[in-house]
């Protein structure tokens, strides 16, 4: 089973924490080495010098037959094996080994088939030493804490500006057109723009020509809807005058469909312009679903699983539920089932289901998925009536075939 890492170890801060600490401690390993190497040289080259100058000073007192320094001697307790038998071959050498308990720098060379050897204290030179490497640690240590700190703190000044900017965006994506990230850098000429504030202005801009297309389209949608309506009044009174029979039937069926695409247009500007208020009052649900049944005047099933009071607006839910009904019966085949159960109203056709755009991103105007039937305005206008009453509406299949829509009440 794959090991699924926590989600904070995707975030910018600590990715950026890890490198920042990785790149620290590589960068102190490699000075820290080359330090202790280069002083440990130098200090074991000073030993060696000063040994071996001990050593040459007894050679010549051990030629003169006089006195040898201190901590020198033919064959001396404690000379480690290893440079008895090279000064014996006749070389010269020195080794740092414990006499002891306690680290001394010895030197020998050859004296008459034995070793001449002498001595030198080599503590006060492992002590410097560790010393150093101790120093090199610390200081690496205090040099990562605060390398990490002060980057921790420049890239959260980075990874909130673009939180900012995605909570921005997704306020523009529900629907907010008004939202700005407004990053001081974009309006301020005076200061030098970096890639956050280049993202965040870019951001802005398109939010703002986006509203105002919009707005244009909302007001092209609103004044054509109203431009209509009056002409349309008149057509409609005049084709009541006009004599009985099949031409002048299918001229008022044509002016009531114009009329009632006009209403929908308007209601829809309504929608989207956010000026539409609810009113409201609480209801019995099921007879109010009987009641938009009856007035839909279609063979449409009411199912009641638990009955619930809502408190809504009547005529809005009213609106929603009767075009769920409309279009179940334009584009679906029955029977068309509607069932109540608690706060959730379904609406249940046995058709060939909705079509994949609208599962995938609901319903489009003047898209419809009925092989051209309808103008594609009535499950629109029942997503703004729904969001207008505080509802959830929801597209799905149905199991066994048929289109599904879920409205789930607050």
């Amino acid at each position: 089973m794959r090991r699924v890492l926590p989600a904070w170890t995707a975030t910018l801060t600590w990715k950026s924490a890890c490198f920042i600490v990785v790149m620290c401690c590589s960068l102190a390993a490699v000075l820290g080495v080359l330090v202790h190497a280069e002083v440990t040289r130098q200090t074991v080259a000073a030993a060696r010098e000063k040994a071996l100058a001990k050593l040459h000073d007894a050679a010549a007192a051990y030629e003169a037959g006089e006195a040898l320094p201190p901590d020198s001697g033919i064959d001396p307790a404690g000379l480690p094996p290893e440079l008895r038998a090279l000064a014996v071959s006749g070389q010269r050498a020195t080794v740092v080994a414990d006499r002891l308990g306690q680290p001394v720098m010895w030197a020998a060379a050859p004296a008459d088939g034995r070793a001449l050897a002498t001595a030198i204290e080599y503590g006060q030179s492992a002590r410097t030493i560790r010393g150093l490497d101790n120093a090199i640690i610390g200081s690496s240590v205090l040099a990562i804490g605060g390398t990490l700190l002060v980057g921790a703190f420049a890239v959260t000044r980075v990874t909130r500006r673009l939180h900012q900017t995605a909570t921005v965006a997704r306020r523009i994506t529900g629907g907010d057109l008004d939202a700005r990230v407004g990053d001081r850098r974009t309006t301020d000429p005076s200061r030098h723009q970096d890639e956050v504030s280049t993202v965040a202005g870019a951001l802005d801009t398109m939010a703002g020509t986006l509203q105002a297309k919009l707005l244009s389209e909302q007001r092209f949608t609103a004044d054509v809807a109203h431009e209509l309506r009056t002409p349309l009044t008149g057509l409609q009174a005049a084709s009541e005058l006009l004599p009985e029979g099949r031409p002048t039937q299918l001229v008022r069926e044509r002016v009531r469909t114009m009329r009632q695409l006009t209403e929908d247009l308007l209601e829809i500007s309504r929608l989207d312009s956010g000026s539409e208020r609810v009113d409201t009052d609480l209801h019995q649900l099921a007879r109010l679903a009987r009641r938009v049944v009856r007035a839909s005047g279609t063979d449409t099933e009411v199912v009641v699983v638990r009955d619930a009071h809502v408190e809504t607006d009547r005529r809005r839910l009213e609106r929603v539920l009767g075009n769920l009904v409309a279009n179940a019966h334009k584009h679906g085949r029955g029977p068309v089932v509607v069932t109540v159960d608690g706060p959730v109203v379904t609406v249940r056709d046995h058709g060939d289901g909705y079509p994949e755009y609208l599962l995938a991103h609901g319903p489009q105007r003047f898209r419809s998925g009925g092989k051209g039937k309808g103008h594609g305005l009535g499950l629109t206008i029942a997503v703004g009536q729904a969001e207008a009453i505080g509802a959830g509406l929801e597209f799905r299949g149905a199991e066994g075939g048929g289109a599904l829509a879920v409205l789930r009440l607050p």
